[in-house]
């Protein structure tokens, strides 16, 4: 709110009918403010609703013709845009005062004016804390929604827990599931007018139970709240129910994370983050609307943690290993080992094995991944040249690439800075990438792909059918090798529907002249149906698990045992 008016001073109004007392007021004021004047309240309100913007002090006499001071006040408190406006009430009756405090008054003058500095004293000491009060509450509310920013969510929940130690208090984290896509679909301001409803609902259910809440980030909520009387699950079935009946265009998932009531020296912001990584465990679970931060949760914050900060060590020290899964050609008499993918294992000197399940997803949302794909990119080449030296024979390694890789934009100078360094050609280096990787922006993702196989590299799209894939997909994308999901596969020898999906993506990757890997082969009924319906390559464990190099050379071995015979005969 702009305070000044054009003469570059505050303005002060002061309202009084005697003419004496507005000259006496005006004469102490004018020298610091310019001095606007009313001689009743329905000339006041006239000139406050006309000036509300640069106004920043009311001097009101209460004894008034037409409208007194205290109605006045009454209709100033009643209209938000002038509540704001400080009201130092101007009067000799002395049973006033409470009765005008309590109408919104800041200040209380009584009559004849015998000090002016008091006066003048007053009155700058109210602009002042008036005008910082303005400032803070400018900056402590989000603008989009109105809540509390999370700067400020922050104090206050630290200033409660100060004065009121004992009152336990649970927080809780809100999502909006898949919001990207609402923006995406329907534009930014649909998906503002979404989370300004959200804002709502959670400002109506706190102005009745208590509690703060604030917008963390994008479509992030935190509330500081009572547990509700009967429970969570319930609470968000309501407000999903309310929120569905506003917002009718398309559904909008809610999902929340509570971290329940406990010690409350933890730091505010920790609290947060637990909610957030209990809500988080119900992301694309749709069974679910509610998570609770437990020791099972803690004790895999405490290990993600301990992942994170001994990960540049483990490469150092060689826990990070390459292991190898052999993909074999079914297509003759008998499967032929065509190639082989590389895969991650971590063998922690006192945690054991630990699965790629627990620190792959992890690296991948911190940007670590990219230390750990160089390095097993490294060893994998390493490896296929160690195997062509030893064996004379080069067995063909896929490697994967994620998601943050093909953002580096030194990604294809590294690639092609392995094949040099170890002296091997893209026909004996494949470069595997999972379908998810293309959705959110494909065409960054497709041109950078399109770049790598004008290099020469060919290009496995992994864990086909997994769930974001469609068939219509496979006519825009570059890539020369479908690897089918082992979802896909798992049923076709017990269900007719998944042999034929099975089947129908064979028959289109056939006619674009893609190869096809069948991954989670497990059963010889799966690969028996597999090679009767054309399927080029399979990968599992009816052949092989992921195994350690030297474990490896046993396939190697077999294979050219096999090709000697056949030079034999």
């Amino acid at each position: 709110m702009n305070q000044f008016a054009d003469s570059g001073r505050r303005q002060v109004l002061v309202v009084d009918d005697e003419p004496v007392n507005r000259q006496m007021l005006g004469f102490i004021l004018e020298e610091r403010y310019e001095v606007l004047y009313a001689e009743d309240g329905i000339e006041a309100m006239a000139v406050l609703q006309e000036k509300k913007d640069t106004i920043a002090l009311v001097m009101l006499d209460l004894l008034m013709p037409k409208m007194d001071g205290y109605e006045f006040l009454k209709i100033r408190q009643q209209d938000e845009s002038l509540r704001m406006i400080p009201v130092i009430v101007l009067t000799s009756e002395e049973k006033s005062e409470l009765m005008t405090l309590k109408l919104g008054a800041s200040d209380f003058l009584k009559k004849p004016y015998d000090m002016p500095e008091v006066i003048l004293a007053r009155a700058d000491r109210l602009v002042e804390l008036t005008e910082n009060r303005r400032v803070i509450q400018s900056t402590e509310r989000e603008k989009l929604t109105g809540l509390y920013t999370k700067q400020y969510f922050f104090e206050y929940v630290q200033q409660r827990e100060f004065y009121f130690p004992e009152r336990r208090m649970d927080v809780a984290a809100l999502n909006i599931e898949k919001f990207h896509l609402v923006n995406e679909i329907f534009g930014r301001t649909f998906g503002d007018k979404v989370l300004q409803t959200i804002a709502e609902l959670i400002e109506d259910y706190l102005s009745d139970a208590g509690g703060i809440a604030c917008r963390a980030d994008a479509d992030w909520f935190y509330l500081y709240l009572d547990r509700p009387e009967t429970s969570y699950e319930e609470l968000m079935r309501k407000y999903q129910e309310r929120l569905d009946n506003k917002i009718r265009e398309l559904p909008i998932r809610l999902r929340l994370g509570i971290c329940a009531a406990e010690d409350q020296k933890m730091e505010i912001e920790r609290r947060c983050d637990r909610a957030k990584n209990a809500c988080d465990t119900i992301r694309d679970v749709y069974t679910k609307t509610v998570a609770y931060y437990d020791t099972g949760l803690h004790e895999q914050s405490l290990l993600s943690m301990r992942l994170i900060n001994e990960v540049d060590a483990a490469i150092m020290t060689n826990q990070i290993k390459v292991y190898y899964q052999p993909k074999f050609s079914i297509s003759g008499d008998r499967p032929a080992l065509m190639s082989a993918e590389a895969l991650v294992r971590w063998i922690h000197p006192e945690l054991g094995m630990i699965s790629p399940g627990a620190f792959i997803p992890l690296f991948e949302k911190n940007g670590l991944i990219q230390k750990v794909d160089y390095y097993v990119w490294r060893e994998a080449a390493a490896q296929v040249k160690a195997w062509k030296d030893r064996y004379g024979v080069s067995i063909p390694v896929s490697v994967n690439i994620s998601r943050i890789d093909l953002y580096d934009p030194m990604l294809e100078a590294k690639l092609t800075g392995i094949l040099d360094e170890f002296g091997l050609t893209s026909d004996e280096y494949y470069l595997e990438v999972t379908e998810s990787a293309y959705v959110g922006d494909p065409l960054y993702i497709i041109e950078e792909i399109r770049r790598l196989r004008m290099l020469g590299f060919r290009i496995e799209m992994d864990d086909f059918g997994a769930g974001y894939s469609s068939l219509n997909m496979l006519t825009t994308l570059p890539v020369d090798v479908l690897k089918m999901d082992m979802k896909l596969v798992r049923d076709i020898h017990k269900d007719d529907k998944s042999l034929h999906v099975v089947e129908a993506v064979l028959d289109i990757a056939h006619f674009m002249s893609l190869k096809v890997v069948a991954e989670g082969v497990e059963e010889q009924a799966q690969c028996d149906l597999l090679k009767e319906i054309g399927c080029d390559l399979v990968q599992g464990w009816l052949f092989s698990k992921p195994v350690p190099p030297e474990d490896f050379e046993t396939f190697i071995g077999e294979m050219i045992s096999e090709r000697m015979m056949r030079k034999r005969v």
